[in-house]
């Protein structure tokens, strides 16, 4: 019987030794940040160009968090390449065979990319507010304004559970493609295009991405926006259990399933 920190030094190891992964995540860093920041200095441009709505509703932090909606991407990436690699290379018969513990398998890589996930993704978070209110000039915020610390570590968070949940989806699926084929348009397209049908829209406030990235807003009706039916964290609150749903449903099939 393996033991859990030695199949734990084992999963870090497969991690930092395969570029691919590391350089998803280095990828999440750099496209939020710059996509943060470039929002936040084209909307101190254009401040005055903003209806009375959305000036009073402005929200600093949320557009800190701009470039979230590319970053979360390079995240999923992240998070299937975990996964589907071993599949793709044949290497999780290897691994299953020195692990026939599947849970202790699974949650031990889960566990470590995860961690590796939330570190980036508090590193990020605030690195892209920072900037961000560095760039927004008299329309800044501080970190020691009423919520914003939370929406800060609450970006970190939302990247990091968006890593978990593409590793459950993953682990289901048991194919890269197929995971990246549904999950990169499911979080870029669908939950986008829903969020903007004024009949969808109800339905849309309840997926992962849109329930967790209320947790950054500091502003409820951000710009104008519709107010959501939940806080800040009851919508992390929705996306853990989408992220519960998706673990169990990968353990089930992991455990039902030969390699």
């Amino acid at each position: 019987m393996a033991s859990v920190p030695a199949v734990l030094q084992s999963e870090w190891t497969k991690i930092r030794t395969v570029s691919s992964t590391i350089w998803t995540l280095v990828s999440a860093l750099v496209v939020t940040v710059a996509m943060g920041a470039a929002l936040s200095a084209l909307l101190k441009s254009t401040f005055d160009d903003l209806s009375r709505e959305e000036q009073l509703t402005f929200d600093p932090t949320f557009i800190s968090f701009s470039g979230m909606i590319l970053g979360q991407l390079a995240m999923v990436v992240f998070g299937v390449l975990v996964v589907g690699t071993e599949y793709s290379s044949g290497m999780i018969r290897t691994s299953l065979a020195a692990v026939p513990q599947r849970a202790t398998f699974m949650f031990s890589k889960i566990a470590v990319a995860t961690g590796l996930a939330l570190a980036v993704g508090m590193v990020t978070s605030f690195l892209s507010f920072f900037l961000g209110q560095a760039l927004l000039g008299e329309y800044r915020t501080t970190i020691g304004a009423d919520h914003v610390l939370r929406a800060v570590i609450g970006g970190g968070l939302y990247m990091g559970l968006i890593a978990l949940f593409s590793m459950a989806v993953a682990v289901m699926l048991r194919s890269s493609m197929l995971s990246l084929g549904i999950l990169m348009p499911f979080f870029f397209l669908v939950s986008q295009i829903l969020a903007s049908v004024p009949k969808a829209k109800t339905v849309a406030l309840y997926f992962p991405d849109q329930a967790g990235s209320k947790i950054m807003q500091v502003v409820p009706d951000a710009l104008d926006s519709d107010r959501a039916p939940y806080g800040p964290w009851g919508g992390l609150g929705i996306m853990v259990l989408w992220v519960i749903a998706a673990l169990i449903g990968g353990y089930l099939v992991l455990k039902k399933r030969d390699a």
